[in-house]
């Protein structure tokens, strides 16, 4: 194992030719496994897409973290608000959220330019893995995380860590105006709402907007009551480094998938 770089929020980590991002937040809790993943040597696609690439990422990353990969749940993502609480390996349709407070299982949402959020309540010790679209970002998929934590798990909005991994930033999120309204209509009370929709050049006689998803989210975990030191964002835009992170605006059709998984420990583990 092999530190490429780290920063004051992050540690990127090689092994065995692939690599990966860790937050520190979360490496203070020993109780816990997670990572998102870089595109050298992994791709985390859709099954139905190609099973057999996705089954080798799965033995890849677990290898790395000592994982059992068979442990692995992965819903079938569609950009929707759902967010499923799972107890057991199981197929999940039209899912975009995971949590559980069980031991052993490994949660994991793919992105390609969205957000994926990891979520972990040490108190509670319930993790969650997000994947947040501007669609998912649109309808508020991270509103519906936390309350079902605490809904569902009893758990305190001040004690709950949110990791925001690499996705698109506002530098690179350009949209029409068609999407420039939607957001604005959905958000136009936000006080932040002046740096989080501007407007961008004209393209081909068309007006363009650039839009901070991630400063949406932040602004809504925030609401429900998350701590402004328990909300740490990688501040890493795929797009800018997509020769380290899998990117669909770059890549098209063609682009692979990053994972962002997390896992509890089985009791008398070491993690």
């Amino acid at each position: 194992m092999t530190k490429i770089w780290e920063n004051e929020k992050l540690i990127c980590i090689e092994e065995n030719d692939i690599q990966y991002i860790q937050f520190k937040k979360l490496l203070e809790y020993p109780e816990i496994k997670h990572c998102y993943t870089l595109r050298n040597n992994l791709n985390f696609p859709p099954i139905y897409k190609n099973e057999q690439l996705l089954k080798q990422s799965y033995k890849k990353i677990s290898d790395c973290l000592k994982l059992d990969y068979t442990k692995i749940i992965k819903p079938h993502q569609t950009h929707t608000t759902n967010v499923e609480i799972v107890n057991e390996v199981k197929a999940l349709e039209n899912v975009d959220g995971l949590l559980t407070n069980k031991e052993g299982l490994t949660l994991l949402t793919t992105s390609a330019d969205c957000i994926s959020l990891l979520m972990y309540d040490p108190v509670k010790k319930v993790i969650g893995s997000i994947h947040s679209g501007w669609r998912g970002t649109l309808a508020g998929i991270c509103i519906n995380a936390v309350n079902k934590m605490v809904e569902g798990f009893n758990c305190n909005p001040k004690d709950i860590i949110c990791c925001i991994c690499p996705s698109i930033r506002k530098c690179c999120f350009e949209v029409d105006e068609d999407v420039r309204n939607l957001f604005y209509e959905k958000y136009k009370k936000l006080p932040e709402l002046e740096n989080i929709i501007i407007k961008d050049a004209v393209k081909e006689r068309k007006q363009k907007y650039k839009i901070d998803t991630v400063k949406i989210n932040i602004c809504l975990l925030k609401s429900l009551g998350l701590k402004d030191e328990n909300i740490v964002d990688s501040n890493i835009c795929t797009v800018c480094h997509s020769d380290k992170f899998h990117s669909y605006r770059v890549d098209k059709e063609e682009s692979g998938r990053n994972a962002a998984l997390a896992t509890l420990c089985r009791t008398g583990d070491v993690c």
